[in-house]
């Protein structure tokens, strides 16, 4: 599934409800499953656990940027040349930037 596909299924499954929740309240929930995704890390997890975490991670960034009128496959382009501030793959950045 390309990250588009995976964008408008997300929506057909909840931008009702995501969107008439708004971005402030959406952006709560999307918290709440970086957090679970965290713990999901720290405690070393079994890999299907970290799937689903990372799963729902995406599903909500999705919807966050569905709701806010985001094509997350334009998005991404940013990174197509590599690194966006040195454009170099693997980044050749100062940590400090």
């Amino acid at each position: 599934m390309e990250l588009s596909e995976f964008q408008r299924q997300i929506e057909r499954i909840y931008f009702e409800r995501d969107n008439s929740r708004g971005t402030g309240g959406t952006f709560l929930w999307f918290i709440e499953e970086v957090g679970e995704l965290a713990t999901a890390l720290r405690q070393a997890g079994d890999k299907a656990e970290l799937a689903e975490e990372f799963a729902d991670v995406l599903a909500w960034l999705c919807t966050l940027a569905s709701i806010s009128g985001i094509e997350l496959e334009e998005a991404i382009k940013k990174y197509a040349d590599g690194c966006p501030g040195c454009r170099q793959t693997p980044c050749s950045c100062s940590e400090k930037n």
